[in-house]
């Protein structure tokens, strides 16, 4: 029986396909089922091939990454990992994506990212998609989204803080907390795993929707009530 995990590379790139496709094969337990390099030629292979994940560029050929996403996930829900550029705008579509319910999102190849580093991380990405529990995860979201209510105000503190850590499947999850969180909550500090230049969209993002104010942590950063802390992309918190 062939308990391998079953990936499904859609990328417009002959060259990331032909990255991804070489080192994911090389990988014990991973197994490269094809490769497609629009929307439209992912669809018949998803599916007849049946992958247990999928790797999804954004900007593509006649149907962008997010339009399919959503497709994706209302006709046949698998576990996506998202591949963005380090750039203002495929940070945000790469969060947007996120919320959409993709799990995680890798860096493309750059002149600050290499295909070296990218492939450091690839495989343990696609090993911790293939567990995530897609229908758990939105029940549990629509379970806990944020609702208007009178949230009542902490009477005192401790002097503690709340520090959260979280990789790949985590961001909606801090945000269904943080969005609970009243406006005077301890002092937060999260390291969630996601590439550089991405956490700084990320804390705007929240921000706008919590209570707390959200921020990517700078040096000399102080964890007090209502601020939460996110560490840069790559880095951890001390």
């Amino acid at each position: 029986m062939n308990n391998n995990i079953k990936v499904l590379i859609v990328d417009d790139s002959a060259v990331i396909r032909k990255v991804f496709a070489e080192k994911l094969s090389r990988e014990r337990g991973i197994e490269v089922v094809g490769a497609a390099p629009d929307p439209y030629a992912a669809r018949d292979k998803i599916v007849r091939l049946k992958p247990d994940v999928i790797t999804l560029d954004i900007e593509m050929p006649r149907m962008d990454g997010l339009t399919f996403l959503k497709k994706i996930m209302r006709y046949f829900p698998l576990p996506v990992i998202i591949i963005s550029s380090l750039t203002e705008k495929g940070s945000k579509l790469a969060l947007e994506a996120l919320s959409l319910g993709a799990v995680e999102v890798i860096s493309k190849p750059s002149a600050a990212y290499s295909a070296k580093d990218m492939e450091i991380q690839l495989a343990d990405k696609v090993r911790a998609a293939a567990h995530v529990n897609l229908q758990q995860t939105a029940v549990q979201n629509k379970a806990c989204d944020p609702v208007k209510t009178d949230i009542q105000a902490l009477s005192s503190t401790t002097g503690n803080i709340i520090a959260i850590g979280a990789s790949t499947g985590g961001t909606e999850a801090i945000r269904t907390v943080l969005s609970g969180m009243p406006a005077n909550a301890p002092g937060i500090v999260i390291v969630q795993h996601m590439p550089a230049r991405f956490t700084a969209s990320f804390a705007q993002r929240l921000n706008d929707l919590c209570a707390v104010n959200v921020k990517e942590a700078e040096d000399g950063d102080s964890v007090i009530n209502g601020n939460a802390l996110i560490a840069p992309g790559n880095y951890h918190m001390l």
